[in-house]
């Protein structure tokens, strides 16, 4: 990571990802201008920009560092304020190539290791780890349940009924039953039904639900133009009656009413928004899918989350597994100008605090 502690001038280029470059200096403000917007959430002006970073520059020339920065994206005027806030590529700089993570230190260590008592069941320790991300970090904090502990396919059949109409039977591997009439565009004979269940219940069989789902969606993109019709239809029915199945304890969140101490995320239409893709869950249990195979943290600023309703929050998210087996994804969701310093070895921690947890169940 970049050294940015010292408060020479100097005329380094530094380049940018999507091109562009930015001098060393104007990093150097950047830098202070994002962990100032961090602890104030107000946008900073000139002189509180000079004097948090500590050179010995009239404000005319902050100001002309400043448009630099806005000219690249990194920085934004608010139209109600003469100072500078972070951008979304601001963030992303600033966490790539500015941020310096310090170790934990050991009080707050201790705090977390008794949150997580040894040899609770699986589900409570779970709980206590979205709830101990929420309550160390001041955020929402999301815990994936361990993959062992989620529905796994192990049969599914197709029923014809009256008309267009199909039962599909979904049939878990602990014996647990799912039925969904799904009505279809055209009719199938029972021989087509027939055939479809035993080539799904061959494909999917020991899977969990949530990779069958997204086997599904993936085959249905992928094959949509060379896929015989009545398995295409088959593969659309179980794709309604596993969503359906699937366990809505998934993943537990904790702390989202923590979001409505944040300005920028306190209006009553955005935690409207917030508070129903916590309840539905559906995409952001697609986004934490996305982190299942990464390595080390994974941090999610703004858009990048390709989420709209978490356009104005950022994820950060790391795996938690045991004996090299990845179980899930935890993390926090928060505002995008959270303290990245102070969140990132917390999720980072708690990870390694849950598998541990985890191997003396």
């Amino acid at each position: 990571m970049a050294n940015s502690s010292h408060t020479r001038t100097g005329d380094y280029q530094f380049a940018l990802p999507g091109g562009g470059q930015v001098s060393e200096r104007a990093l150097h403000f950047l830098k202070a201008l994002i962990e100032r917007y961090i602890r104030d959430g107000q946008p900073v002006g000139s002189r509180t920009l000079a004097r948090d970073a500590g050179l010995d520059l009239s404000p005319a020339t902050v100001r002309n560092v400043m448009s630099d920065l806005e000219e690249l994206g990194l920085v934004a005027s608010p139209h109600t304020s003469a100072g500078r806030v972070p951008t979304a590529s601001g963030y992303r700089l600033f966490v790539d190539s500015l941020l310096t993570v310090s170790p934990m230190d050991e009080m707050l260590m201790d705090h977390m290791r008794s949150g997580l008592a040894q040899g609770a069941e699986s589900k409570v320790l779970v709980e206590s780890a979205s709830r101990l991300l929420s309550g160390v970090t001041r955020l929402a904090g999301v815990v994936m349940v361990p993959r062992h502990e989620r529905e796994v396919f192990h049969q599914i059949e197709f029923l014809k009924l009256s008309d267009a109409r199909v039962l599909a039977i979904l049939v878990t591997a602990d014996g647990e039953v799912h039925n969904r009439i799904v009505h279809t565009e055209q009719e199938c004979s029972a021989a087509h039904l027939q055939q479809a269940s035993n080539y799904l219940t061959e494909m999917f069989s020991g899977l969990d639900m949530r990779e069958v789902r997204r086997r599904l969606l993936d085959d249905l993109k992928q094959t949509h133009r060379r896929m015989d019709e009545i398995m295409m239809r088959a593969m659309e029915m179980a794709q309604r009656v596993v969503e359906g199945a699937e366990h809505e304890d998934d993943f537990l969140i904790a702390g989202q009413t923590n979001l409505m101490e944040f300005e920028e995320l306190a209006s009553m239409e955005r935690l409207k928004s917030l508070f129903q893709a916590f309840t539905e869950k559906r995409q952001i249990l697609d986004l934490l899918d996305r982190c299942i195979e990464a390595e080390g943290v994974q941090i999610f600023i703004g858009q990048e989350s390709g989420f709209e309703l978490l356009d104005d929050c950022s994820l950060v998210t790391t795996t938690y597994r045991v004996e090299d087996q990845i179980l899930g994804v935890l993390g926090v969701i928060g505002p995008t100008r959270m303290d990245y310093q102070r969140v990132i070895p917390v999720v980072d921690v708690t990870a390694k605090l849950l598998a541990a947890a985890l191997r003396q169940y």
